[in-house]
């Protein structure tokens, strides 16, 4: 019952975190580092961007094989049910033309990402294909704050090559996700207590 409970959170985490990005994209007020990537490679190849989310996971878990990681079923889900919950909220979501609107659209999807992302982290299931690059790479000596901002900033460059679009939702994603989710774990963290003190 307890594993049931924490892939319902799992799994309605990942929907909000795949919401919030959408959010973002609807504003058209900047994306979130990864999601600058996702877009650029969106532009190029004419592929929805939620399709392009999904590949991008996949090719990342690909990656984790020489860094030993192994992937847990909410890595697995992370994977595939972000960029399919993108493609299915943007037929949903609109794109408003008043700035005020988005950018509501945008703060809102802060703070969905943040919740989504508690209860992800939180349910235990595995790290994103994304974090556990970071993960591995910090495992052969690279500190998780060089590795992390390494990864980003490459991706963020990468992502604005292709066409990709960053604007002030980037900076707020980069300066507000972590005390978000910091504010926001405790309250949803139900991973056994020895698995907390891992991390």
């Amino acid at each position: 019952m307890r594993f049931l409970e924490r892939l319902t959170r799992c799994v309605v985490g990942l929907a909000c975190f795949g919401t919030g990005i959408t959010l973002f994209l609807q504003s058209h007020l900047g994306l979130p580092p990864w999601d600058v990537f996702h877009k650029g490679v969106s532009e190029k190849t004419d592929i929805s961007i939620g399709t392009v989310i999904i590949g991008t996971g996949v090719l990342l878990l690909v990656l984790w094989i020489p860094l030993r990681q192994r992937p847990g079923l909410g890595t697995v889900l992370n994977a595939l049910e972000i960029g399919l919950v993108v493609n299915l909220a943007k037929e949903i979501i609109g794109e408003p033309d008043p700035v005020w609107a988005r950018t509501l659209m945008l703060a809102g999807g802060l703070v969905i990402i943040a919740f989504g992302s508690a209860l992800y982290i939180g349910a235990g299931l595995g790290p994103g294909p994304r974090d556990g690059l970071m993960m591995g790479l910090s495992e052969r000596g690279v500190s998780v704050r060089v590795a992390r901002t390494v990864i980003e900033i490459t991706v963020v460059v990468a992502g604005v090559l292709l066409g990709g679009s960053i604007g002030p939702g980037t900076v707020l994603f980069a300066v507000g996700i972590g005390p978000l989710v910091q504010l926001l774990l405790p309250r949803f963290d139900i991973r056994p207590i020895a698995e907390r003190a891992a991390h």
